[in-house]
C-alpha cells in the first residue's frame, strides 16, 4: 500500500467520523436535547475529511514497473506531455488523474492447445506455403511497452494495444512470410530463416505502434494429415534406401577384408616358399662345399677312404651274403712291405652254396 492509498483510507475514516457526528447531533435534537458541542465536532470532522481527500487525490505513487500518463483538464490537449516516472508525484486534485501503464515484458501466445494461449481453443495461425501446402503455426510474441512512448500509446491505443496491435500484426506477418517459402524449406533448411524474417518484420510493426519486440518464438509447425502421411512414407522409403546402402557398404567391406586376408595368406606362403628354397640352396651349397673340402682332404689317401667307406657301410655288420663267384664289394688294400706299419687284410671265404653266409676274418701281417 502506497502513501496515496493510505491517505485515501484516512480520508474515508474522517468522512465516516463527520457523518457519525452529524447523526449524533440530529439524534439529540430529535429527542429535544440541547445541541451542545456537536457543531464544532461536525465542522472539524468535515474539514479534516475534505483536507485528507484533497491531499489523497493529489498524491500519486508510481511503481518501478510502471509509467503514468497524466490526463489533465488544465493542460493543452488534455494531457501532460511527459509521463510520470516511478516515485511519489503531486497532481492537481479533481482536475487531473493518472493512467498507469505496465512496462514489464508480456507474452502473447497463439497455440493450438486451449490452455496455452490468451484465446480459448485452437488459436494457431493457419497459413499456405509457396507450393500451396497448408500449415499450422504455434507462436509466442514477447514484447513490452516503449517507456518513451507512453503518452502516444495512451492516445492511440489506451489499453487495447494487445488485441488491436500485437495480435493482428503477428498473425498477418506470419502468414505473409510463410507464403514465401516452400513446405520442404520450412520443414528443414530454412526454418531459422523464416523465424528471423518474421522477427524482423514484427519488430518494425510493433515499433510503429509504440511497442518493443523482445523476442519471437516459433513454437511449432504442423501440417495437414495428408501431407504428414506423405512425409512419413517418404521418410520410411529413405530409411529403407539408407539401410540397403549400409548393407551394400558392409558387404563391400567384408569382401575387401577377405581379399586382404587372402592376399596376406598368399604373401605369407610365397615368403615361406622363398625362405624354404633359399634354405635348400644354402644347404646344398654347404653340402657341396663340405664335399669339396672332404674330397680335397682325401686326395691320395685311399686307405682312409676305404676305412671311412667300411665304417660308414655298417659299423656292426658281422655277416655279409654274396653270390658265388662274385668279386668283393670293396677293393681290399694291398699288404705293405714296411715292417713298421701294420696292415689289416680282410678276406672272405666263398661258399659253393650261395645261400651260406660269408664269414670275415682279420689277418694282421708284419
Amino acid at each position: 500500500m502506497n502513501i496515496g492509498s493510505l491517505l485515501q483510507g484516512v480520508a474515508a475514516l474522517a468522512w465516516l467520523a463527520a457523518l457519525g457526528a452529524l447523526g449524533f447531533v440530529v439524534f439529540n435534537v430529535a429527542r429535544g436535547r440541547k445541541f451542545g458541542n456537536g457543531a464544532p465536532i461536525i465542522v472539524i470532522a468535515v474539514v479534516a475529511a475534505v483536507l485528507l481527500t484533497t491531499v489523497a487525490s493529489g498524491l500519486v505513487f508510481i511503481d518501478p514497473e510502471q509509467r503514468g500518463v497524466v490526463i489533465s483538464a488544465l493542460a493543452p490537449g488534455g494531457y501532460r506531455p511527459d509521463a510520470l516516472t516511478p516515485g511519489l508525484h503531486w497532481i492537481i486534485p479533481f482536475a487531473e488523474r493518472v493512467q498507469p501503464y505496465d512496462i514489464s515484458r508480456k507474452t502473447y501466445t497463439m497455440s493450438s492447445s486451449p490452455a496455452e494461449g490468451q484465446v480459448t481453443g485452437n488459436d494457431s495461425i493457419e497459413a499456405r506455403t509457396k507450393d500451396g501446402q497448408q500449415i499450422f503455426i504455434d507462436a509466442s510474441v514477447i514484447y513490452s511497452v516503449d517507456p518513451t512512448k507512453i503518452v502516444e500509446l495512451n492516445i492511440r491505443w489506451q489499453d487495447r494495444f494487445e488485441d488491436g496491435a500485437v495480435r493482428p500484426a503477428a498473425r498477418g506477418i506470419i502468414r505473409d512470410t510463410a507464403s514465401q517459402y516452400g513446405v520442404e524449406e520450412i520443414v528443414s533448411s530454412k526454418r531459422i530463416e523464416l523465424e528471423n524474417a518474421i522477427t524482423q518484420q514484427l519488430g518494425d510493426a510493433l515499433k510503429a505502434n509504440d511497442l518493443v519486440l523482445v523476442d519471437f518464438v516459433l513454437r511449432d509447425i504442423r501440417f495437414s494429415d495428408q501431407y504428414a502421411a506423405a512425409v512419413e512414407q517418404k521418410q520410411i522409403a529413405q530409411q529403407q534406401v539408407e539401410e540397403a546402402t549400409f548393407v551394400v557398404d558392409r558387404k563391400k567391406q567384408e569382401a575387401e577384408q577377405a581379399r586382404v586376408t587372402a592376399q596376406g595368406v598368399a604373401d605369407a606362403a610365397v615368403i615361406a616358399a622363398q625362405g624354404s628354397a633359399q634354405a635348400t640352396v644354402l644347404q646344398a651349397q654347404a653340402n657341396a662345399q663340405a664335399l669339396t673340402l672332404t674330397g680335397d682332404a682325401l686326395k691320395g689317401r685311399t686307405d682312409a677312404l676305404t676305412f671311412r667307406y667300411i665304417d660308414k657301410l655298417a659299423p656292426n655288420v658281422q655277416v655279409i651274403y654274396l653270390p658265388s663267384n662274385n668279386s668283393y664289394l670293396i677293393p681290399l688294400p694291398q699288404p705293405s712291405i714296411t715292417p713298421t706299419l701294420p696292415t689289416t687284410t680282410t678276406t672272405a671265404v666263398s661258399s659253393p652254396d650261395s645261400t651260406l653266409p660269408i664269414t670275415s676274418t682279420t689277418v694282421i701281417t708284419r
